[in-house]
């Protein structure tokens, strides 16, 4: 189970945008992967078409790897692991490790 999801506020902690706080825009699972907005960001390059559409270079965000990413604590804004409890209902709830405050 991933502990990041999609919306979360994020910093980068290693590659070439290390110490960059953005959004997660979405969140691949299988691959342990992450897209955030505005990091590792490629050039994809696109044919012309037929229907009259130029071809251009496009900049995109590529998805980077979970370990690279590390959850912005909404009260100390640094970065924090993230655990979980559970409350008195049994729903599980995750946790900034920091501060100790519940996420959303």
């Amino acid at each position: 189970m991933l502990k990041i999801k999609k919306g979360d506020n994020v910093i980068i902690i290693a590659g070439k945008d290390k110490g960059t706080q953005s959004e997660v825009l979405s969140v691949f699972p299988s691959e342990n992967r992450v897209l955030v907005d505005k990091v590792n960001m490629v050039t994809r390059h696109v044919k012309p078409t037929q229907g009259g559409k130029k071809g251009e270079r496009i900049k995109k965000e590529a998805p980077i790897h979970i370990s690279n990413v590390m959850l912005v604590d909404p009260g100390t804004k640094n970065k924090t692991r993230v655990g979980f409890r559970t409350d008195d209902k049994g729903v599980k709830i995750r946790v900034a490790k920091k501060s100790g405050k519940d996420l959303a």
